[in-house]
């Protein structure tokens, strides 16, 4: 069973930054998609930032602020940067191979003062 398992959410003043990381249980073959997503209450869970068929994709509340990487095959990291209470959410890594997609469980950004 292939778990995904996130860390480096936490709580950050506004302008502060996070490094968000999620590390795969296992080598997951025929990976075309990493990215994070968030959901904020009362939200849908929206796309943050993605690589897929060696493209990068921001969502644009978050491009200039945000940066996505993940070249090692289990991780995919978001660097956050100049962060604003509107990016309060749960954050949640995706990986989507052919066969399948795993979710991590979810990591908590607050950003207030």
């Amino acid at each position: 069973q292939v778990q995904l398992v996130e860390s480096g959410g936490g709580l950050v003043q506004p302008g502060g930054s996070l490094r968000l990381s999620c590390t795969a249980s296992t080598i997951i073959f025929g990976i075309n998609e990493k990215g994070w997503y968030r959901q904020a209450p009362g939200k849908e869970r929206e796309l943050v930032a993605r690589l897929s068929g060696g493209s990068t994709n921001y969502a644009d509340s978050v491009k200039g602020r945000f940066t996505i990487s993940g070249n090692n095959v289990k991780s995919v990291y978001l660097q956050m940067n100049s962060l604003k209470p509107e990016d309060t959410a749960v954050y949640y890594c995706k990986v989507a191979s052919s066969y399948r997609t795993y979710w991590g469980q979810g990591t908590q950004v607050t950003v207030s003062s």
